[in-house]
């Protein structure tokens, strides 16, 4: 059977790679006494397979990973059972069965929810944290915004535009409280990050970003249903990884 597993990164955990948490939810899973299913060869391994990596630094509220298990318990069970093992900073949200036919979680995903707020002591010192949002919201209005990002090959010119599905700002108490928000292409086809956002508004008010401005914050991670075609009309059908799959009574 096919499980779809939602986890929660927070507090000091931002501060672990990809490859430590993958080793330390395989030792979680064992301790949860999962019945996951490993590969078969010379040196067998879980079946496991995450969404696309979180940066270093960066809170998550929807990270997700996708196992295979002989035998399960019911959606209840198992989230009491995972989350008794879970060091702080880790959460485990959903447990879902998962179609036999569902692709896994890092071939799946085409979006995700990002909220960005000012580090405390970097806040704008000619405007609050909500005008500055609402002028980088505003320079996103026209038609292209072209930036170079950086390949494996080196350096390539793309436009920024096509890959914003939404971008605005959430008002906070106050207005030094406030967060920008984006849903933005994420994946293997065409994969941006919340930085490239920032970097090229950076560069057309001709400034430099701290690397320590911002806390980062993944919100959620999308699969998007629509028709090839409709996706080449830029016409998309997100829908969160977790609703593929189905709580287990």
């Amino acid at each position: 059977m096919k499980i779809r597993i939602k986890f929660r990164k927070t507090g000091i955990m931002k501060f672990i790679g990809h490859l430590d948490v993958m080793r330390y939810f395989q030792k979680a899973i064992r301790r949860a006494d999962v019945e996951i299913c490993y590969s078969g060869g010379f040196s067998p391994h879980q079946i496991m397979s995450f969404a696309p990596p979180l940066g270093v630094g960066i809170t998550s509220n929807g990270e997700y990973v996708d196992i295979e298990v002989h035998s399960t318990g019911t959606t209840a069970e198992m989230l009491e059972r995972l989350n008794a093992v879970m060091a702080e900073g880790f959460e485990i949200a959903e447990y879902k069965l998962l179609p036999d036919t569902a692709a896994n979680a890092m071939s799946s995903v085409a979006a995700a929810d990002y909220t960005l707020t000012f580090r405390p002591g970097y806040e704008p010192e000619e405007e609050s944290a909500e005008e500055w949002f609402k002028k980088l919201t505003a320079f996103f209005d026209q038609p292209q915004v072209m930036v170079l990002k950086k390949t494996k090959k080196g350096e390539k010119e793309m436009d920024l535009k096509p890959l914003i599905y939404d971008l605005g700002v959430i008002a906070g108490n106050d207005a030094a409280q406030s967060q920008l928000f984006m849903k933005i292409s994420t994946g293997s086809a065409s994969n941006i990050k919340p930085e490239l956002l920032l970097d090229a508004y950076y560069e057309a008010l001709g400034k430099e970003r701290s690397p320590f401005a911002f806390m980062v914050q993944r919100e959620e991670v999308y699969a998007d249903q629509a028709s090839e075609h409709e996706r080449e009309q830029g016409i998309h059908s997100f829908i969160p990884l977790g609703a593929l799959g189905q709580d287990i009574e």
